[in-house]
């Protein structure tokens, strides 16, 4: 075969249309460099069984096992057969399941001692794990020619196992991967040969060929470190461009007015700011005080007053003559924020009103759905600057809007923009205005490092005093019913106390049956084919659970429904209420995750609890015990016990501790899923670096990146770093920078 000269060479010429077809498709796999990249995920010895005990349930897996037993069984009366397989590996047995005419070729290959390598989805079926109808390849085949090719496709001992899916199995991934593997040679080396010789990594042809054809492990140990070094070492250098390019644009200094705004607002205070909000503060004044854009990512956990340390940046920016800006990603949570900077600010927050203080000014609210005349107020209380706060959502980057002065945009809770919104934003100060991105997601500080790595970081970790603590537990519906029984019982209890109840469901649940997920993406909820585990049904549903709620067990108390799509202003009116005390239960979608602050509220059930992720259970314990009475959170789940999904709920019961919980979570998602698999160029920026286990690459990767940035920001003499930056950052891969 020639030599293919260049990572760019789509796969489709060297592979066949069909194989390259499903590598697009479902892999995100499109040039020999995208293969290239593909690594295997681990590698199994020749003769070495997998350990069959441990497999994670519904991931699709490949293991190396020795069948045990098989047998044909017949049901429906003699009309259908079903292969059943038992592979074993001395640490446990797993089910195959061969059904109707997919039996025949099985039965007669995979016979008692036979060991091969089996690829399929784990299921659980009547408390046993099985794999139906896998695809298999035999390590030991019979036929000479099948095991010659067998052992050909794995000359060395080590088998690679790749990631794989359901339409292409590990070993058709390797076939792959050898006819590519020539082209390794024309890998460009982004390191620069200085840093290269200094660490003693291996060139980056040779740690190609150890990744996929190891001979033995310390190969596999050379390679990966080297390659990990890359994938670090180029987003750095991406992420500190970004950091060099912002200290070059220019900004307007906002420094603190004596006796001005912020000074009125302080004295007014009911409570002193803790020790943890006063140098967060300390660090944003600074920032503001300075010639070029602050860009800041304030990290606190739920409840640390992260609002408050936001609103006095505010405020001072006003003081300087100029406006802030804060954009929440919901209108709920837009809501919310108004009405909670009104309260704090009281007669300040009326600035040329009647009654208000000669020293205030008008804060504002801008969404979508406002009507014309309040929303025409709004853009004209910016244009002369007579408001000195707008809160809003995504309505505040339209055209439309604009500004006397914008000083300071605050970001709420990590829905950072791409490049085209954060130069809309620009575009409307007379200079670029500082920033401050706030999450109440704990971020580890390795991730910080990479996927906010173009931001100074600040962390709030001290909860204000008056804040209660939360007892969680898992109620196992499934096994134990009568616990779901006493759970309602429970929320009963707290309503009779005088306390209020949340309850999540991930799904509103009308005829168009869909699911409300993060972001607003609608997805359709999946009927479970017959054959399929029964266990899938679709996700618990608001609209169903309020009304069963209403008619059983929370019978004669007062239930209210809360959902995305519902009308602004009824969700407005439903969450006055339940803030006033008028409604006991609130049945609600994760709209309630940020931001909703009701001290009354002290119990939460969530409902499908498995179904979230272990941050996102974490945000929505956070809205009880805000106030002087503890805090319950139930977490309702029909997960199996032995599965991974209970042990993240596990997880999250056992501590408070966000940071704690946002390792474990990491840990349970390593496939790159932390930086979110579905935004664009992730599959193709990280794929041998795992955040969790990597700190010491990534924190010297990010050195070395500054080092190098500081010395040449355009890379002038370093060509080949510059070309591996452009693939990277090619404009799906620049926009996943920028959004984050």
């Amino acid at each position: 075969m020639d030599r293919v000269s260049s990572f760019d060479e789509p796969l489709k010429k060297l592979l066949g249309g069909a194989t390259a077809k499903v590598m697009a498709e479902h892999l995100d796999l499109h040039t020999v460099g995208d293969l290239l990249h593909h690594y295997p995920r681990r590698y199994e010895e020749r003769g070495k069984l997998t350990a069959l005990a441990d497999l994670p349930l519904d991931e699709h897996v490949t293991v190396v096992a020795q069948v045990a037993d098989a047998r044909i069984l017949m049901f429906n009366n003699g009309r259908g057969k079903r292969l059943e397989v038992t592979l074993t590996d001395g640490s446990g047995r797993l089910q195959l399941v061969f059904f109707g005419h997919g039996v025949h070729k099985p039965h007669k290959e995979l016979l008692p001692g036979r060991q091969a390598m089996f690829a399929g989805k784990v299921s659980v079926f009547n408390r046993k794990m099985q794999l139906a109808h896998p695809t298999y390849q035999l390590l030991d085949a019979s036929d000479a020619d099948e095991a010659t090719e067998a052992v050909d496709a794995f000359a060395g001992r080590l088998l690679p196992i790749y990631p794989a899916c359901k339409q292409l199995d590990s070993w058709r991934i390797a076939k792959a991967v050898d006819a590519v593997l020539p082209s390794a040679q024309d890998a460009v080396d982004p390191l620069p040969a200085s840093l290269r010789e200094g660490r003693g990594f291996t060139p980056l042809p040779e740690a190609l060929l150890k990744v996929h054809r190891p001979q033995t492990k310390a190969d596999i140990e050379d390679a990966r470190a080297r390659l990990k070094w890359d994938e670090a070492f180029v987003l750095q250098v991406a992420l500190a461009r970004r950091r060099y390019a912002d200290t070059q644009l220019p900004a307007a200094a906002r420094r603190p007015v004596a006796d001005g705004l912020l000074d009125a607002f302080d004295a007014k205070l009911p409570f002193t700011l803790t020790e943890g909000q006063e140098k967060v503060s300390k660090e944003i004044f600074d920032d503001l005080a300075t010639e070029h854009p602050m860009h800041r990512l304030l990290q606190g956990e739920v409840g640390s007053g992260k609002t408050m340390v936001a609103l006095r940046a505010m405020l001072t920016v006003v003081d300087a003559g100029g406006q802030a800006a804060m954009l929440a990603p919901t209108e709920v949570l837009a809501q919310q924020h108004h009405r909670s900077i009104t309260e704090m600010m009281g007669e300040l927050a009326e600035g040329g009103m009647l009654g208000g203080s000669d020293r205030g000014t008008k804060v504002v609210l801008l969404t979508g759905s406002m009507g014309m005349a309040a929303r025409r107020q709004a853009l004209l209380d910016l244009v002369t600057g007579e408001a000195g706060i707008v809160i809003g959502t995504h309505a505040l980057i339209e055209d439309k809007v604009q500004f006397h002065d914008l000083g300071l945009v605050v970001v709420d809770e990590q829905h950072r923009f791409g490049v085209e919104q954060r130069d809309a934003l620009r575009s409307k100060g007379k200079q670029p205005p500082h920033l401050l991105v706030m999450t109440a997601t704990p971020i580890p500080r390795t991730v910080a490092m990479t996927v906010f790595g173009d931001l100074e970081t600040s962390v709030l970790d001290q909860l204000p005093a008056g804040r209660s603590p939360i007892a969680s537990h898992v109620v196992p519906a499934k096994d134990k019913p009568h616990f779901l029984s006493r759970a309602w019982e429970r929320v009963r209890e707290e309503v009779e106390n005088g306390h209020q109840a949340y309850v999540v469901c991930p799904r509103i649940g009308d005829d168009a049956e869909e699911a409300e997920g993060k972001g607003g993406k609608k997805a359709k909820a999946k009927k479970a084919a017959p054959e399929e585990d029964p266990e899938k049904r679709p996700p618990l549903a608001v609209l169903e659970i309020a009304d069963e709620l209403r008619k059983g067990a929370l019978a004669g108390l007062s239930v209210e429904v809360l959902h995305g799509r519902m009308h602004p202003d009824d969700k407005d009116d439903v969450m006055r209420r339940f803030a006033a005390g008028d409604v006991d239960v609130l049945v609600a979608t994760t709209v309630i995750e940020v931001g909703v602050n009701v001290p009354n509220a002290t119990a939460m059930v969530i409902m499908d609890a498995d179904r979230f992720g272990v941050s996102q259970l974490h945000q929505l314990r956070g809205r009880v015990g805000r106030g002087s009475a503890p805090g319950l959170c139930l977490l309702v789940s029909e997960a199996h016990e032995a599965s991974p999904a209970r042990a993240r709920l596990s997880a999250v019961a056992a501590t408070l501790d966000g940071f704690e919980l946002s390792r474990i979570d990491l840990e349970q998602r390593r496939e790159g899923d932390v930086l979110g698999q579905a935004q664009s160029g992730v599959r193709s920026s990280l794929r041998m670096l795992t955040v969790i286990d990597d700190e010491e690459v990534i924190a010297a990767a990010r050195e070395e990146a500054v080092e190098v940035v500081a010395a040449d920001p355009e890379l002038e003499h370093l060509p080949e770093l510059r070309t591996v930056l452009a693939a990277l950052l090619d404009k799906d891969r620049e926009e996943y920078l920028d959004k984050g």
